[in-house]
């Protein structure tokens, strides 16, 4: 018997400027064994990123964040994010050490890599919601990503 739990990350990067000031949104959802639900909101800001770091980051923290092993269901905007676990760019990424099918460096590398390690203790599914299209979980980290970049001295991404 399978007893994991089962947690839904909604998570979503915001930029000014692409790169420019950003920041990322998650939410956890969890609905334990009671039915009640516990929700848990991360976000942060940082200076000279862009948005694509900024969604990979919503997904990184909120795994991280988890104690326990979890089956986990992450709901971005981010085609980014969900094609490249959906559609296996990820796998091919790796195959060709980190290299493009078009040959070119992958961006964001270091990224991609924490996330890999963030995911592997969870059995994870990714799947994609239109942005800014009303989603209740989509549009709060929306709005907690251009909080966390509207902040005053932030920080750089290392």
């Amino acid at each position: 018997m399978d007893n994991k739990i089962k947690v839904t990350l909604y998570t979503d990067g915001a930029c000014s400027g692409n790169p420019g000031p950003g920041g990322y949104g998650a939410i956890l959802v969890y609905i334990d064994s009671m039915g009640i639900k516990h929700e848990k909101e991360l976000s942060a800001g940082y200076k000279d990123v862009t948005n694509n770091q900024m969604e990979l980051l919503a997904v990184i923290v909120g795994l991280e964040a988890l104690k326990k092993t979890a089956e986990v269901t992450v709901i971005s905007d981010s085609k980014y994010v969900v094609d490249a676990f959906n559609n296996n760019w990820i796998e091919g990424w790796i195959k060709k050490g980190w290299k493009t099918a078009s040959k070119s460096p992958v961006k964001n590398v270091k990224l991609w890599q924490r996330l890999l390690k963030a995911i592997e203790p969870h059995k994870v599914e990714f799947v994609w919601v239109k942005g800014h299209a009303g989603h209740e979980y989509n549009e709060r980290c929306d709005t907690l990503a251009v909080s966390a970049y509207r902040q005053e001295n932030l920080p750089t991404l290392n």
